[in-house]
């Protein structure tokens, strides 16, 4: 199996998140800068989050020539209707804006009793081969979101989301304990799953 790979995102904390799972499979992460990729934007124009992850995943591939892995992920509020899905790093207008994006969900969830307040976060993660060959593993984890943001660790709505079984939002919770049952997590060990199920890949 391909020990490094190229990240499509430039997103640091997601790169973070990625290489400490995949460091425990053996595989290398480096940035888009390391593989000689030129700075391009990927329009993310798909309307699911796997259309999104493909997209990312192959346009770098293509310029890099080495396996890439893309990670599309967001939040999916049952009482928005699913929103702000794949527009949650936009969510408030500008991109990665995240004290913007919060502020304009808690507004909306604001009346909203906390038993109807379920959300999931949602990472679909893509690997795309040089040869075209194609791995797209999805995860995601249950959980409420409060109105007041509480925590310092993680990112984006991390500080609003008590995950299923805990009393601690992501933004609380120890990035080690986040890192074991996030949505991209479990995206990670569903990739892991699918590549030693591959023929010729051996852990």
């Amino acid at each position: 199996m391909e020990k490094i790979i190229v990240a499509a995102t430039k997103n640091r904390h997601k790169i973070r998140e990625i290489e400490a799972i995949t460091s425990e499979f053996g595989m290398s992460i480096i940035s888009r800068d390391e593989a000689g990729v030129p700075d391009i934007e990927v329009v993310e124009d798909g309307e699911t989050f796997e259309e999104n992850s493909y997209k990312k995943a192959y346009e770098i591939m293509k310029l890099c020539g080495r396996v890439t892995i893309a990670d599309d992920s967001g939040l999916v509020v049952d009482c928005l209707d699913g929103a702000p899905g794949v527009y949650s790093a936009r969510f408030a207008g500008i991109d990665g804006d995240d004290d913007a994006n919060n502020r304009k969900l808690t507004e909306l969830i604001k009346d909203v009793p906390y038993e109807e307040r379920t959300a999931r976060f949602v990472s679909v993660i893509t690997m795309v081969f040089p040869d075209g060959d194609t791995v797209v593993a999805r995860g995601e984890v249950e959980g409420h979101l409060l109105t007041e943001a509480r925590g310092r660790e993680g990112f984006g709505y991390d500080p609003l989301f008590v995950p299923a079984g805990y009393d601690r939002t992501f933004g609380e919770l120890d990035p080690g304990i986040k890192n074991s049952i996030s949505h991209r997590a479990n995206a990670l060990k569903e990739l892991r799953r699918k590549l030693l199920n591959r023929e010729g890949i051996k852990r």
